[in-house]
């Protein structure tokens, strides 16, 4: 039986970004139940980093981990992290109230964001209809992020500081004896004081495994596309656009356009894979707001993105289960919010509360506390 101080289930974005800043201090090793690290939503995501989009905790946590993508640690990656994107929301005329009630929200935090003219919108991707568009705004300071980059930077760190990861290693069955989880894979046993659950889609179902009660998780469908832009048009300097109700978006990456019809379909946790519907809508919704002709799919995929009621993640101690510690409901912001979340779920899992720069921002621990969502108080946010 292999013992440490942590033990952490899912390599995904959340459970390798803890381990990173827990492994500093302590033993750590995170099980993985499949061959590889990030398979299922870390390895298939197109993370921007942006200050105007989601809960306002959502922006708070992206905001914390900012200056980390700006400027890593030199032994984090040798790559950078993001590069300046932007992103334009656009609406027709009958989303402008919606539109500005979105902008109302962001700029008090995010002052860069601003409205802009049609004209300009149009002027800064032409693709896009004017006819079509009645209202825009930008957020200058979006950045692409390489997700890989920052993934495998986060598994670096955690291996460099003595900790490790054990694939093909699914957390079967878990038991509480003498103060510690006995955790049973097809990898071998394992031991530890702490269990962090980062399982991602499936945390409600290892939770079950332990008798905690469920958070709610509701894993949902994110569809994309990648096809080629008009021919002719250099798109690599365009923002992000998306539709300020989340109907649809776009971004060009290395000259390819990824497309998607933002779907938010709930599914078990599993293997997602595209439903021909779901292309169907993202071609006609482009097709809709732009001049751009989707005639071929070069690539087509997608992804879970768990959320729990009021789209907010969940860190914190169980309160009825001793030493199991819920890291889970990302949602679409895993990893803008990586940096950010996993300080604070580190610093709360050693008992060290909030960071301070994190509470600069507002956030509390009954914000991400899993009781919020039990008792009652949380806000029901819609995806």
């Amino acid at each position: 039986m292999r013992e440490c101080d942590f033990l952490i289930v899912g390599a995904g974005i959340a459970g390798a970004s803890v381990a990173h800043w827990l492994a500093k201090e302590h033993k750590v090793v995170v099980l993985e139940r499949e061959d590889q690290p990030g398979y299922h939503t870390t390895g298939r995501s197109i993370a921007v980093y942006t200050e105007a989009y989601g809960p306002a905790a959502i922006r708070a946590l992206a905001i914390a981990g900012g200056p980390f993508f700006k400027n890593p640690p030199k032994d984090f990656t040798s790559l950078p992290l993001c590069h300046p994107h932007g992103l334009m929301f656009v609406a027709r005329e009958d989303q402008k109230t919606l539109l500005y009630d979105a902008l109302k929200a962001v700029q008090p935090m995010s002052p860069a964001i601003r409205e802009i003219s049609v004209a300009e919108a149009v002027a800064m991707v032409p693709v896009l209809k004017r006819d079509y568009l009645a209202a825009c705004f930008l957020d200058p300071n979006t950045m692409a992020l390489d997700v890989n980059a920052i993934h495998q930077g986060y598994l670096r760190g955690l291996k460099a500081a003595g900790g490790e990861v054990v694939t093909n290693a699914e957390a079967t069955r878990l038991e509480r004896k003498g103060g510690k989880w006995i955790v049973t894979t097809p990898a071998g046993v394992f031991a530890a004081p702490v269990v962090i659950n980062a399982a991602g889609a499936w945390a409600d179902v290892l939770a079950a495994r332990v008798g905690a009660k469920a958070i709610g998780l509701v894993p949902k469908r994110r569809t994309v596309i990648a096809f080629a832009p008009p021919a002719g048009v250099n798109g690599n300097a365009w923002p992000v656009v998306f539709d300020t109700k989340e109907e649809w978006y776009f971004k060009v990456d290395a000259g390819t356009v990824l497309g998607s019809p933002a779907d938010a379909t709930p599914s078990p946790p599993t293997d997602a894979q595209p439903e021909e519907i779901d292309i169907a809508l993202t071609i006609d919704r482009i097709e809709r707001a732009t001049t751009m002709p989707i005639r071929r799919i070069i690539r087509k995929w997608a992804g879970l993105r768990s959320f729990v009621a009021d789209g907010v993640p969940v860190a914190g101690y169980d309160p009825n289960v001793e030493g199991f510690f819920w890291l889970a409901g990302q949602g679409g912001y895993g990893i803008e919010t990586s940096v950010g979340l996993s300080r604070t779920a580190a610093s709360l899992a050693t008992g060290k509360g909030i960071p301070a720069d994190v509470r600069a921002l507002g956030i509390t621990e009954r914000d991400l506390a899993p009781m919020r969502l039990w008792d009652g108080t949380a806000k029901v946010a819609a995806h």
